[in-house]
């Protein structure tokens, strides 16, 4: 194979599938493994190449199979494609495994805008009772007293937080995050353009230049290198013509030369996906889009508290200012903040979200997290005084003084992100 598989990836699948197949005594051997991580950086085809290098022909489920307009018909595919990789023990004579396929996207839960459906509970009660019994997986409304061969199962998928909490707990899945370091970066990219002649140094230049980016980023920059020559071929045969040519015709596909694949060519390309990047991420259209949806009262239709006036019959009566409780809070607030060490831009901020009456959140990435749109949160503040909101700000501020940090207000009521706005930036 002229891929390369990462030596703690394989390591990680082999010793996890192999233990399952020992009989270990007074050793409880999670049937789960859970492999989670970033999008695109290739937890899946690792698995395949694992799986190839062993001689394991898994039973595959997709995450999108975990939903269905029939309730209980996702669980019983779960025992179904179980049982079929039980047998296939049986009439192989070789190592089986059940693999399932970006397991949080289909039975995983997000936000409150996901709908939590008795599927989705069904299987994480039937992952959670395979994991407990693996040797008796039953069919509703069937029974069969021969127990089954032991099967190990590697589920992956992008963040496992929006799992149900017992599925993961230890003892039922081993949970194994990869994120590719340097070394595996560069043997993946190595491999992907293993025919297209770039040296060693060539492939190094490429992973750092573009660091931050995922291993499906390479492989996407080496299919567009061809769009060139397909789009000559377009030309040639004439835009009118190309589906008669492709399709039911009697010439044959045509074979293309090797393109340019020299460095420079590949770096020109790459960072013109970088900014096609860039701009989804700067337009942020849905906020715009959904703004009614996700404010529900916009702030024009929020009615001013009323005005009560002091009415007495001495017309020269004069009522002394009465500040009122809300006023005395917001002096409190006022002063709070002008004493911290914070900018006015994010004194002014903060005012504004504590006095929408929104959560406070932080959150913080590192460059290459920045970029790829992957943030960690600060950890929890919760709104009972100004003082502490303004001293858990400026904690965060400083324990990740060279990363980027954003604010957040978050609306409890319908559990959304109100405000999102970065209040440091790392310095050059």
């Amino acid at each position: 194979m002229p891929y390369y598989i990462s030596p703690r990836f394989i390591d990680k699948l082999a010793v996890h599938i192999t233990k399952n197949f020992l009989d270990l005594p007074r050793v409880r051997v999670p049937l789960i493994l859970g492999i989670h991580g970033r999008k695109g950086e290739g937890k899946t085809f690792q698995c395949q190449l694992v799986f190839e290098k062993m001689g394991i022909e898994p039973v595959t489920i997709s995450g999108g199979e975990l939903e269905s307009k029939d309730a209980g018909d996702p669980a019983r595919l779960l025992r179904l494609r179980y049982r079929e990789a039980s047998e296939k023990i049986k009439v192989q004579g070789r190592m089986c495994a059940l693999f399932i396929n970006d397991l949080d996207a289909g039975a995983g839960r997000f936000d409150a805008g996901t709908q939590y459906t008795v599927n989705t509970q069904l299987v994480n009660a039937t992952l959670m009772n395979i994991a407990d019994n693996p040797t008796n997986v039953q069919l509703p409304g069937s029974y069969d007293e021969t127990p089954l061969h032991r099967i190990p199962i590697i589920v992956t998928g992008n963040d496992f937080s929006t799992l149900y909490a017992p599925l993961i707990r230890d003892g039922r899945m081993e949970k194994f995050y990869w994120e590719p370091n340097r070394e595996d970066r560069i043997g993946i990219v190595g491999g992907i353009f293993k025919t297209d002649q770039l040296s060693v140094g060539d492939i190094e230049s490429l992973v750092d230049e573009f660091s931050d980016q995922a291993i499906d980023f390479f492989s996407a920059l080496r299919s567009r290198i061809y769009d060139e020559q397909i789009r000559d071929f377009i030309h040639q045969v004439g835009i009118e013509k190309i589906s008669r040519r492709l399709v039911n015709s009697t010439e044959k596909i045509p074979d293309f030369p090797q393109p340019n694949f020299n460095l420079s060519h590949l770096r020109e390309c790459g960072k013109i996906m970088v900014r096609e990047q860039q701009r989804i991420r700067e337009l942020r259209l849905v906020e715009e889009y959904n703004k009614s949806r996700l404010f529900g009262v916009s702030q024009t239709q929020r009615k001013e508290p009323e005005k009560f006036t002091l009415n007495t019959p001495n017309s020269n009566y004069s009522s002394p200012e009465v500040t009122t409780p809300n006023q005395l809070r917001e002096n409190q607030l006022n002063h709070s903040i002008e004493s911290s060490n914070l900018s006015s831009e994010v004194r002014k901020e903060i005012q504004k979200i504590i006095q929408d009456g929104l959560k406070i959140g932080m959150e913080y990435a590192d460059k290459r997290r920045y970029k790829t749109g992957s943030w960690n949160s600060c950890g929890k503040i919760e709104n009972e005084g100004e003082k502490e909101v303004i001293s858990a700000v400026e904690n965060c501020l400083a324990e990740h003084e060279n990363d980027y940090v954003r604010l957040i207000g978050i609306d409890g009521n319908i559990k959304r992100r109100m405000v999102e706005k970065i209040i440091q930036r790392p310095k050059i």
